[in-house]
Parts: structure tokens; sequence; C-alpha cells
């Protein structure tokens, strides 16, 4: 009884997650194996037809697009996020509950509530050009909203909080001692940062990174809203398919696509993650 109390504990989990995330995802994957009609709707007659349409150049400009977008939003919100968790670690302990908590206020919000919110801000007369205006400029400001600046901006906004958690977690978990002893054997902050404080914080950098890009790489709200249609990302023709061309088989195999990539960059961040922990441990035990 003793050793099955986990697997009852954990089957209520087990049975939510089955039911509103695998089997949606195999319903995708089947879907996909099918055939558009004349007039849309399901034609259910197995091809492969759209798997192929897939990877054409055109489609895969879109994927290449979208990846660089995503990857410009998560360098951008772990340079900020790294920085701004390592200032919430080294402040005492009993203030950093309090930093924590606004880090992570944005989130009381929703998160279409805080994309208008950038609307607001960027627009020609928004809060940005008429700060702009007081100050005295009086030059023409270049276009902010709709274009690929403003979603990169709109991104790192909404999923910011997931790299500060990410890269708080091993930042607080460092030993003191160890900073201690970097600066008594002669390294400079800067040194000890680089070699000691960097390496050893890795596993919550690239966390960070992959959450940030895995969720960006789908996202179809903020290009929508703030990039206003000027350019496509793979979310949004993922819901044009569903919604607009009603080509339910094409929409499906570039979610199964899509899906592919998350899952597999989500492992090699566990790997990753794992194998620097045991590097870690190995090192401890050899010390």
């Amino acid at each position: 009884m003793t050793d099955r109390k986990p697997i009852y504990l954990m089957t209520p989990a087990l049975a939510w997650l089955t039911a509103f995330m695998v089997v949606p995802c195999l319903l995708i994957l089947a879907l996909a194996f099918f055939q558009r009609g004349t007039y849309g709707g399901i034609v259910y007659e197995l091809s492969l037809d759209n798997i192929a349409l897939v990877f054409d150049p055109l489609y895969g400009r879109i994927f290449l697009k979208s990846a660089g977008i995503a990857a410009l939003a998560a360098t951008i919100a772990v340079v900020i996020g790294y920085a701004a968790a390592y200032a919430i670690a080294s402040m005492p302990r009993r203030h950093q509950p309090i930093l924590l908590f606004f880090a992570v206020l944005p989130f009381w919000s929703n998160y279409l509530v805080r994309t208008y919110a950038w609307i607001v801000l960027l627009n020609r007369e928004g809060l940005i050009v008429s700060f702009a205006r007081t100050v005295g400029f009086e030059g023409e400001l270049p276009q902010m909203l709709y274009t690929e600046t403003a979603v990169v901006i709109g991104l790192v906004y909404n999923y910011l909080p997931f790299v500060i958690l990410a890269c708080y977690a091993p930042l607080s978990r460092l030993n003191p001692e160890i900073h201690e002893a970097s600066r008594d054997l002669g390294a400079s902050e800067w040194t000890t940062f680089r070699r000691v404080t960097l390496p050893m914080t890795v596993p919550g950098i690239a966390t960070g990174f992959v959450f940030v890009f895995v969720l960006s790489i789908g996202n179809f709200v903020t290009p929508a809203l703030l990039g206003g249609g000027q350019f496509q990302m793979i979310g949004n023709l993922i819901y044009d398919q569903f919604l607009t061309s009603n080509d339910w088989p094409f929409g499906a195999a570039l979610s199964m696509i899509l899906i592919a990539i998350m899952m597999g960059l989500l492992t090699l961040q566990t790997f990753a993650s794992e194998k620097a922990s045991g590097q870690h441990r190995s090192e401890k035990v050899d010390d």
C-alpha cells in the first residue's frame, strides 16, 4: 500500500493530462492524414499530401521567420530576466519574496489585456508619442505599432516572468561561500560571475530560453494584435487554416510539426539540465 501511494496520488493528474492533452494531440495527429473537402470539411481518405505540403519552401520560410522572432524574443528575455533574477537573489532573503511578487504581478491580469496595453503605448496617439511631444520632440517618430519590433516587445513582456523564475531558482541556491572563496583567491567580481556564477546557472538560463522560445513560436495573439497582419507567423497560419480556410487537415499537419519542434526542444533542454546537474554533483563529490 505504501509503495502504491505515489501512483494513487498521480492518477488524477495523469488522467487530466491524458484527457485534455494526449487525446487531443492524437486526434490532431490522425486528422493530419486526411484530406480537405472541395468546400471545406474533412474527407476521411488517408493521404500524405498535407505532410508533404508542410515542407513546401513557402511554409518553410514562415517557420524560419517564426523561429527567428521567437529566438530574438527569447534572447532578449533571457538577458533582461537573468539580470533581474540576479538582482533579486543578491538582495537580503527577507526582501526576495516581495520582489518576486512584483516580478510575477503581470500574470494577475489577462494576456489580452496586457497585449492591448502595448497598443495603447505604441500607437501614433499613444503614451510614448504623447510623452515625446511633451518633452519637446517635434520630429516624426518611426512607426512602432504593427511591426516586428512591436511583436518582439509584446512577447518579451508577456513571457519575461518565466525567465526570471527559471533563473532565480539556481541563483538562490548558490552557496555564498563559493563566491567568497573565489574572491579570496584574487578573482574580481566580473571573473567570479563569468567563471563561477554563470556556469552554475546555465540550466536555469536554458530553461528560461526554451520556455520563451516554445511559447513564442506558436503564439498567434501577439502577432495578430501588435503585428497587425503585416507579416505571418506559424501560429497565425494554423489559426487561419482552422477558422478561415476551413482546411483542418492541413492545419493539423502544421500543428503536429510545431508540436514536434516544441517537444524536441523541451527534451533537449531536459537532457542538458540533467547532464549539467550530474556534472555539478560529480564535481562536489570530487571536492
